[in-house]
């Protein structure tokens, strides 16, 4: 979840940078959270959700937020500063995200910690190893 809050941390300061007009540094700042947000979605893939899949957990929401993920590279792929739209797209992708954001902090992590199991948690922790971010893997 430290990843999310430095994602939205990021997101805050695209905002900030759209309401002074910096389209340029928001389009940079935009590039930030993309190489953030590809290899955090790769490890929860490979993690949590796996595990959930495993289990048989919760795989209704597992499918959506992946689908989330997935629109999330589109979207940021097919940004261009110098639309009429960019402004207006970006804050939509940033209210997505944040909304998808608050469905794994407040829905399906809450859950994964109550009902993995040790092999669960084996695989999260795997998929850290293979592509390790800032913070160890913790119940």
């Amino acid at each position: 979840m430290d990843e999310h809050y430095e994602m939205l941390d990021v997101s805050g300061r695209i905002r900030t940078l759209l309401v002074a007009g910096d389209l340029a540094g928001a389009s940079t700042t935009l590039t930030e959270l993309g190489r953030r947000l590809g290899p955090h979605a790769v490890r929860e893939e490979r993690g949590v959700f796996a595990a959930l899949r495993e289990q048989g957990d919760f795989a209704a929401e597992v499918l959506d937020l992946e689908a989330d993920h997935r629109a999330f590279d589109e979207i940021l792929a097919g940004l261009d500063p110098t639309a009429p739209e960019f402004e207006q797209r970006v804050r939509t992708f940033l209210a997505d995200l944040s909304l998808h954001i608050d469905r794994e902090n407040l829905g399906v992590f809450p859950v994964t910690v109550v009902t993995l199991d040790d092999d669960g948690w084996e695989t999260v922790a795997r998929a850290h190893a293979d592509d390790p971010a800032d913070t160890p893997v913790t119940r």
